[in-house]
């Protein structure tokens, strides 16, 4: 997922923010702040293990962007008709062997955050991290990736809905709160919407390359119909939380992000092709809007 255009050019650290996505991070943050703000609101949060959560998250996120950057290469599925931002790999910015050392040295550093978190949550904290840095690899890598497969989807809304809110909670409360899990499921969702519109756009290009993700198994307009009750969905669930008493009395906040996601909606339903760069550009805005908000109103 990504949601940065770039210059045909660019120098050496330019080349490396474009590989790492810069645009795409709020997809790791917002998840760690949300499942705090839920601890928080139980009275349990820890300075440290938040900071620990917060970096080892985005250093994940950015192994998993330099992850499909290259491996979406090697299997031949970034081309020169790519509709999407610039991928490194594919447009010589930046050669294989130094993109795979990036990933390799950003899960590692996650690693090592992650030596201290597992000292602090335990063994379901190792389980989180493993998973989660096998998850970003196999998404794009290995024999059967995730992506490739038609489980994108899935994959997203659980590693960066379900498990990164509650596991961050767990990092605070040591409980699995059942409050982190249904605070988790709009996050998820809008994340997902993401990949979705991003997957749209490139329905004809992965069909050529034989990526098969959901959106190509799907079709156009089931796809557009995903992406509305991702998107348009998350707003009934915040009445939901705080019914379950998961959410406080402000949970009509992230509503003022509504007119956001309406046109998100409209934008998508009338788009096709490269003119969905802007919609996926918007939808990770509306997935850091949405997080911050939401998070705000934990805590109040």
């Amino acid at each position: 997922m990504t949601t940065n255009m770039s210059p045909a050019h660019p120098g050496r650290m330019r080349a490396w923010l474009l590989a790492i996505r810069v645009p795409t991070l709020p997809a790791a943050v917002v998840p760690v702040l949300v499942g705090a703000a839920t601890a928080a609101a139980v009275g349990s949060f820890r300075l440290l293990p938040f900071l620990g959560a917060f970096v080892a998250a985005l250093l994940i996120q950015v192994g998993t962007n330099l992850a499909n950057d290259y491996f979406d290469h090697q299997k031949g599925a970034d081309t020169s008709a790519r509709l999407g931002p610039t991928r490194v790999t594919q447009s010589g910015l930046i050669t294989p062997p130094t993109v795979r050392l990036g990933m390799l040295v950003s899960f590692g550093l996650a690693a090592l955050i992650g030596i201290y978190l597992i000292v602090v949550g335990g063994w379901p904290i190792l389980v989180i991290g493993l998973l989660s840095i096998a998850a970003g690899i196999l998404y794009t890598g290995g024999p059967w990736p995730f992506g490739y497969n038609g489980l994108g989807d899935l994959f997203v809304f659980v590693f960066f809905g379900l498990i990164a809110v509650a596991g961050t909670a767990y990092l605070h409360t040591g409980a699995l709160l059942g409050a982190a899990l249904i605070n988790a499921v709009p996050v998820g969702m809008l994340v997902t919407a993401i990949l979705v519109v991003n997957n749209l756009r490139d329905i004809e290009t992965d069909r050529r390359a034989n990526k098969r993700t959901l959106a190509v198994i799907l079709g156009q307009r089931a796809t557009r119909i995903e992406y509305a009750l991702l998107v348009g969905g998350v707003y009934p669930l915040l009445l939901v939380s705080w019914l379950a008493g998961a959410a406080s009395a402000w949970f009509w906040l992230p509503v003022l992000t509504l007119p956001l996601a309406v046109a998100l909606i409209r934008l998508v339903w009338s788009s096709e092709g490269a003119a969905l760069n802007a919609a996926l550009k918007g939808t990770a805005r509306l997935h850091l809007f949405f997080g911050l908000l939401f998070a705000v109103s934990l805590l109040l």
